[in-house]
């Protein structure tokens, strides 16, 4: 029997490969780099507040040299048709030989500090920022890249048992490449229309506007979920989102309120229904206002706590859900 409502945080940590081919290091390489000081404030933040995340991380952060990077990558590399969509097309050009010179490729320092918080989890988000609904790209692609995250997570004796798909692509048809190797859940989208995402030509501007406009205002509903249905589904787990954490913008900062009532509300929705919230965001969307992001995320902690002390409410990782599922399944 489920008692108590959940509260999950799944962070997209990818640095400069999770952007390459929408940005510049030149446009966005401040937002990257800073990605060093907002990492030890969120964990900071979250030892203060009791909070734990999931940092679906991709696999080329765990590398401390180009030298290394290179030897972890698959032989087998994703053939996608718009060739901008592979970091393997440039031969890794932006890349330095080093993490001490490249702040915006590698992350292992970062890596390392994560782990000696051992309340959360270190998952995958692919090794290369896979696209698994992208044109060109084959299941056989997918399982080299997967065994390649594996591999070099490994090194630092992090076992993967969860993954977030890099642009929320979930491919149905590689569930079984997942359990071979020992990913047992995954986090799903909301299963509302402008949140499907088949590929980049997929994205249109109708589904933006109103993704946007979902952070804001109650356009979808709360997006919450309750374990025991949750349990009924076939193993790898989904354990969906429930709202993206947008970054704060100067130009639209009166609408701040806005987003941080929308979540706080579907948020105590979840607890008193005892039922699961599913938050995420990239790292990196901190990298910009840093200060006034932390406010909006210290608000949200905070009503954690608050809803912990009525509720019962718990902070949760993904890794932690997928138990929990299997223990109701059994």
């Amino acid at each position: 029997m489920n008692d108590t409502g959940h509260f999950v945080i799944s962070l997209d940590f990818e640095l400069f490969w999770g952007v390459r081919d929408k940005r510049t290091l030149a446009s966005y390489g401040e937002s990257i780099a800073n990605v060093q000081k907002v990492i030890p404030k969120l964990l900071n933040f979250f030892d203060l507040y009791n909070a734990k995340a999931t940092f679906a991380t991709v696999g080329f952060l765990f590398s401390n040299s180009k030298e290394e990077l290179l030897s972890y990558c698959p032989r087998q590399k994703p053939n996608y048709i718009d060739e901008n969509l592979s970091p393997y097309a440039d031969d890794f050009n932006l890349v330095k030989e080093s993490s001490k010179d490249d702040p915006y490729h590698y992350a292992l320092n970062l890596i390392k500090l994560i782990k000696t918080h051992p309340q959360h989890e270190i998952s995958t988000h692919t090794f290369s920022h896979y696209y698994c609904l992208e044109k060109g790209q084959t299941k056989q692609d997918f399982e080299a890249d997967i065994k390649a995250a594996i591999a070099i997570a490994s090194k630092e004796e992090i076992v993967i048992e969860s993954i977030v798909f890099p642009r929320n692509q979930f491919n149905d048809a590689y569930k079984n490449i997942l359990l071979k190797y020992g990913i047992k859940s995954y986090r799903g989208n909301e299963e509302v229309w402008f949140q499907s995402y088949q590929n980049e030509e997929d994205t249109s501007l109708l589904k933006k506007i109103f993704r946007t406009a979902n952070c804001y205002i109650n356009l979808s509903g709360h997006h919450t979920y309750s374990l025991p249905d949750l349990a009924t589904n076939e193993l790898p787990f989904n354990i969906p989102s429930s709202r993206f954490l947008r970054p704060f913008q100067k130009r639209i900062s009166f609408l701040k309120p806005l987003q941080v009532r929308r979540i706080k509300k579907s948020m105590t929705h979840a607890a008193k229904k005892k039922e699961l919230f599913h938050l995420w965001w990239h790292p990196h969307n901190f990298g910009a206002n840093m200060n006034e992001n932390f406010e909006i995320l210290e608000e949200i902690l905070k009503h954690y706590k608050y809803l912990n002390t009525k509720y019962n409410f718990k902070a949760a990782t993904m890794v932690e859900i997928e138990r929990k599922l299997q223990a109701l399944k059994s």
